[in-house]
């Protein structure tokens, strides 16, 4: 057996042992050996071909059918998650991720918008939370989201095997928080969580995350309105009439794009990329957000009051393209601070292309709503899999190269020539090893 087999044999056995049945334990290593193997496809008929040939039948039955709770496992995956990046400094990262399909049969299909193909397509939407710490990324969950079209059609997502709880229309944000209190509740470490303007553009989102005690930071559309942040509540005096029973904000509120003008921005570095240091100008101020309960505010007719005091980012990328956030971050963080963590949101969409392209994330055939999960929950644990292999051997490596350079100390150190050793890099997953 090959060194990685043996790795992975031995990762494995935690996740195993929660299947139950010897065979659903056979069949999981194999699973997730064919996707980590070569291969251009990763759906079960060519990996079966490659590693069982007469167990094609077994390894269908174990995604597709078998009678097992996925449940044990994704706490598993949570844990392993933890133990390889989770800390007070490591992000949970919200975003989804489409699975271009053909025909309307699999589960959540339809013509819906695609973010890695910037368009409306005919795909299956997974809400995915990515748990990352030093540009390290690992998918912790992946949720279909299903549309309109499927939440109004009660046959049609019997026939996919939708379990009854999930039936209701949920949105994205939704989805999103109930994942989020699933891995809080598995003790999943993190400090901030990260979601770009389709989840940001929520005040339930938002509010959903502040009521949890999280620190966050979103995208926002350029519209979003804000407040000043030093903002009044004042009782005009009515004119005529009776006196006013509701307090209303003593200026109006504005769009992001709007209060920014006139600010100072500047070049902020957040981190080294393929061609040099990654730097655009930024601008912030704090602000309160225009969320609040909705009222009526002098002849403007109903308008959002003041919400919570957050700061309002925006950011000035090279091509003259501009983008909005909102942080709860603390009201001390210098702009760094802010860009850094705003533009940490980029390594889920490197893990969701990683796991695409090597893993077969999008290749899995069923149609179903159970087999459709399975093998996304595969998918992750062999990616997770491959981030601690990743790790450890850059780990292993750094030790050796801390050996020599100690024994040198201690050769000259009855000379009182003390060499440092070069501080350890961080170590990132460029590509996944076929």
């Amino acid at each position: 057996m090959a060194e990685l087999d043996i790795a992975l044999a031995d990762w494995l056995k935690p996740f195993v042992e929660k299947l139950g049945h010897k065979k659903r334990r056979q069949m999981c290593p194999v699973y997730v050996s064919g996707l980590i193997g070569p291969g251009d496809r990763k759906s079960i008929e060519p990996m079966a071909e490659r590693l069982a040939p007469d167990r094609y039948d077994r390894l269908h039955h174990f995604i597709s059918d078998g009678i097992w709770d996925a449940g044990p496992l994704e706490a598993e995956l949570a844990v392993q998650a933890d133990k390889i990046v989770g800390a007070s400094d490591a992000f949970l990262v919200i975003d989804d991720t489409g699975l271009p399909k053909k025909g309307d049969h699999s589960v959540g299909v339809a013509p819906q918008y695609a973010s890695m193909l910037g368009k409306r397509a005919n795909c299956q939407t997974l809400v995915s939370l990515t748990l990352a710490r030093d540009e390290v990324p690992v998918p912790v969950g992946l949720r279909l989201f299903l549309p309109e079209s499927w939440t109004s059609d009660q046959d049609r997502m019997t026939k996919a095997g939708v379990p009854e709880e999930m039936r209701r229309s949920r949105t994205k944000p939704e989805i999103a928080l109930d994942e989020i209190d699933r891995l809080i509740a598995a003790g999943v470490r993190f400090g901030t969580v990260l979601a770009d303007a389709g989840y940001g553009l929520s005040a339930a989102f938002r509010q959903g995350l502040s009521a949890r005690n999280l620190t966050w930071a979103v995208g926002i559309p350029k519209h979003q309105k804000v407040y000043p942040h030093d903002v009044a509540l004042i009782f005009p005096v009515a004119s005529h009439g009776r006196p006013r029973k509701h307090s209303i904000p003593d200026t109006l509120s504005t769009a992001a794009e709007t209060i920014l003008e006139g600010t100072t921005w500047k070049k902020v570095s957040w981190r080294h990329g393929t061609k040099g240091r990654l730097t655009a100008r930024f601008a912030a101020l704090r602000i309160r957000i225009a969320d609040g309960n909705p009222q009526r505010i002098l002849d403007k007719g109903q308008q959002h009051m003041p919400g919570e005091e957050a700061w309002l980012v925006g950011e000035w990328r090279s091509n003259d393209e501009r983008k909005y956030y909102l942080s709860n971050l603390p009201a001390e963080a210098t702009l760094q601070a802010l860009a850094a963590a705003i533009k940490a949101r980029w390594v889920c969409e490197q893990a969701h292309q990683q796991m695409k392209e090597e893993l077969g994330l999008d290749h899995f055939e069923g149609r179903s709503w159970q087999g459709l999960h399975r093998h996304a929950l595969m998918t992750m644990i062999a990616y997770a899999f491959l981030q601690h292999q990743r790790l450890h051997k850059a780990k292993r490596e750094k030790k050796e190269e801390a050996r020599p350079a100690q024994a040198d100390t201690a050769d000259h150190s009855t000379h009182g020539d003390r060499r440092a050793v070069a501080a350890p890099t961080t170590t990132t997953m460029s590509t996944l090893p076929n």
